[in-house]
């Protein structure tokens, strides 16, 4: 029987006004498919970029959300590995923002006892994105440098831990003393107030005064010409966002002579595609969490207020995970 459901969608693309609570019909679970309450979704950048038109949505009107974990309720024919009470966790799957859903089976993922459901809800998404940066787009190695942008944002406090437990030195930007702080706390080495001070010349001198070997840009705008200046030549840039602009096109001879880099603009939504690969880097991410990698939650509201959560977001009011809980669900 067919349940109503409190989701949080758009019908058009545009600003956070946008988002709007609505009650659909959920049916039962169907074949391969598997029902989850929910307990957090994860708010992400992501999301913004869909909302707001960047991206574009394959239909509208659309629930937005692209990882969230929760408890299985039900189960559709002919799932096997799953049982009702269970604990569990997905990520790259659109229509995240709900009290319940049906997931497929292959995209859930059981989580550990000894891991917190906020932590995979907000954290998900950004391990991927961390094991696919240190693992496929260049292989971390330890002593490399490592320059992170937005060193206190949900996905940069991931990747700064994830830096330095491969044996990484981690120099990070930040937009104040109290993200500084919590960078700090969470792996970086060195931190920098990109408002004051030449965060270029800092990474450099990081890097041995030639520039770091590894520089990861979520910011995008004219941050990310700047970045290749602070990367050592051979050294590679990535791109992995434009939260503080729009990233124009690079022109090959930006990154040749005398920067002599690499540059990548990786996709973890076309990683994730890959059901191995997706496996891989979730596995990864729930083994990280066990070991102690930490996902600070910085703003956790009802799913009601998801355009409070997004404009929080877009104005750098945060830092950590934000996540959005539905009204029967407590932290986790």
């Amino acid at each position: 029987m067919d349940e109503l459901i409190e989701h949080v969608r758009i019908h058009r693309q545009g600003g956070a006004e946008e988002l709007e609570v609505e009650r659909l019909a959920l049916a039962p679970p169907a074949a391969g498919e598997v029902r989850v309450r929910q307990v957090a979704a994860g708010v992400n950048f992501l999301d913004v970029y869909y909302r707001n038109g960047l991206y574009p949505l394959a239909q509208l009107p659309a629930t937005l959300g692209v990882e969230g974990a929760g408890i299985v309720e039900a189960l559709g024919p002919g799932v096997t590995g799953f049982v009702p009470g269970q604990r569990v966790a997905y990520t790259g799957l659109m229509g995240a923002y709900a009290a319940a859903r049906n997931v497929p089976a292959e995209r859930l993922v059981a989580v550990p006892d000894d891991v917190a459901l906020d932590a995979v809800a907000g954290g998900l998404l950004r391990g991927v994105t961390a094991h696919m940066l240190f693992a496929h787009v260049r292989q971390l190695r330890p002593g490399d440098t490592v320059l992170v942008h937005a060193a206190a944002g949900g996905l940069g406090l991931v990747l700064t831990q994830w830096a330095s437990a491969l044996g990484a030195r981690v120099i990070g930007t930040v937009g104040s003393r109290d993200k500084a702080a919590l960078a700090l706390a969470h792996g970086a080495e060195r931190v920098v107030l990109y408002r004051e001070d030449d965060f270029v010349a800092a990474a450099r001198d990081f890097g041995g005064g030639r520039g770091v070997d590894y520089a990861i840009d979520g910011v995008g705008g004219t941050n990310l010409l700047r970045t290749f200046d602070a990367v050592r030549p051979y050294g590679m840039a990535v791109n992995v966002g434009q939260a503080g602009g729009k990233v124009e096109p690079v022109d090959l001879m930006q990154i040749a002579a005398p920067r002599a880099l690499a540059f990548a603009r990786p996709s973890v939504m076309r990683f994730m595609t890959e059901p191995a690969l997706y496996r891989e880097g979730v596995q990864a991410t729930l083994a990280r969490l066990a070991a102690g990698l930490r996902v600070p939650v910085g703003l956790d509201l009802p799913l009601a207020r998801a355009a409070e959560a997004h404009a929080a977001l877009e104005a750098g009011r945060t830092s950590g995970a934000v996540l959005l809980r539905p009204d029967h669900q407590k932290s986790a």
